[in-house]
């Protein structure tokens, strides 16, 4: 290669005529034009393409942004370049800038979700844990704000250096939003689009702080506990079902739950006291059918004086879930207690009484609380 090759190689690289960025990745949202030391030659092209603009940067100060086209650049396409430099009567030399493609198409299916448990207080069960997650889309709506404020001097910045700020300024958000929205706590799971809508409504000018724009923002799921999930279906259905049937259930599991119970004695008596009641209820249910067979039989004959009729059992009523329920008997009233139905401060009222009173103030009711049981038998 002869010298005058030499020396026209060397100046064919000294300036860029033709200023563009092919972005052949999908996860690409800022890359700064590489020059390598060169100047850009005055009157050069810049070639923006649909998706992207273009950002000038002099001396660490955003200058000129440019949208989609194709520009001469010089002091008419670079006002505020040409202040800054002090270009007063235009310039005909190259010039130093530093210039960054953003993409401003919209990045979809971006991941979100909560590392760790909400804790809610929810009315009815208390403190409880839930979980979220979903997706989100953006776009950079302020590509000067972006670079100054997210970008810096990365010379390619892709979506995931800002996904983990994203997620947790949204998982953030999203546990402010749900505390703040009060709702109990099956509803959440049901109003997943009414959330998502409420979420992004507060998140947007969290974005928009940084030059991006939150377009899209879905919850897909909100999970919690299994044994919460079991509580919440079984509440539910309370009142859609018989209170005398919830109860008889209740009994029921609590019978199978004391017989595979191995902790001895108590266990095994208070199985058999709800037996007993369990027996009675379905007894109860089974008298008419009795009666009627009973009636087929010929009657006895009045030899010898009738014992007085049997005193009517005392019917008690108790307050569940803020209403009336009842009346019950006393094994039945038991049984409430032993399968935490009711509890010493659950208000009772019979008959001649004339106030409802906690169930550990009624006298005959503080058997339920313990303090009975007989001692051993003698060896």
């Amino acid at each position: 290669m002869g010298i005058f090759d030499k020396i026209k190689e060397k100046l064919s690289h000294e300036f860029i005529d033709i200023i563009e960025w092919l972005d052949y990745t999908d996860d690409t949202i800022c890359h700064r034009f590489e020059r390598y030391q060169n100047e850009i030659k005055n009157n050069a092209k810049l070639i923006v393409r649909e998706g992207q603009t273009a950002v000038f940067i002099n001396e660490g100060q955003l200058a000129d942004v440019f949208t989609p086209g194709t520009y001469t650049l010089n002091t008419k396409n670079l006002p505020i370049l040409t202040t800054l430099k002090g270009w007063k009567y235009g310039f005909d030399s190259p010039f130093k800038a530093e210039v960054y493609f953003v993409n401003t198409h919209l990045f979809t299916d971006e991941k979100w979700g909560t590392k760790n448990p909400i804790t809610l207080n929810d009315e009815r069960f208390g403190l409880v844990e839930i979980r979220a997650f979903g997706t989100y889309a953006f776009k950079i709506s302020d590509p000067g704000k972006f670079i100054i404020d997210i970008v810096g001097t990365d010379n390619n910045f892709t979506n995931f250096e800002i996904n983990e700020h994203l997620k947790s300024l949204i998982a953030t958000r999203f546990t402010d939003t749900v505390g703040e929205a009060n709702l109990p706590i099956e509803l959440y799971a049901a109003n997943t689009t009414e959330l998502s809508e409420t979420c992004q409504t507060v998140m947007e000018p969290e974005f928009e702080s940084v030059g991006i724009s939150l377009e899209k923002f879905y919850i897909e799921n909100v999970s919690m506990p299994e044994d919460l999930k079991k509580e919440i279906f079984e509440y539910s259905r309370i009142d859609k079902l018989d209170l005398d049937k919830l109860t008889k259930f209740k009994t029921a599991k609590a019978i199978e739950a004391a017989a595979t119970n191995e902790g001895g004695t108590a266990g095994a008596g208070m199985g058999m006291g709800m037996g007993f009641v369990l027996a009675q209820q379905m007894g109860g249910m089974m008298s008419p059918q009795m009666g009627g067979q009973q009636q087929a039989q010929p009657q006895q004959q009045a030899t010898g004086a009738m014992p007085p009729p049997m005193p009517a059992a005392v019917q008690y009523f108790y307050a569940a879930n803020g209403q009336q329920a009842g009346p019950v008997g006393f094994e039945q009233l038991r049984a409430l207690f032993a399968n935490r139905t009711i509890n010493k401060d659950t208000l009772i009222w019979k008959q001649g009484m004339q106030n409802w009173t906690a169930l550990n103030q009624v006298e005959e009711l503080k058997a339920f609380l313990g303090g009975n049981t007989p001692p051993p038998l003698p060896q």
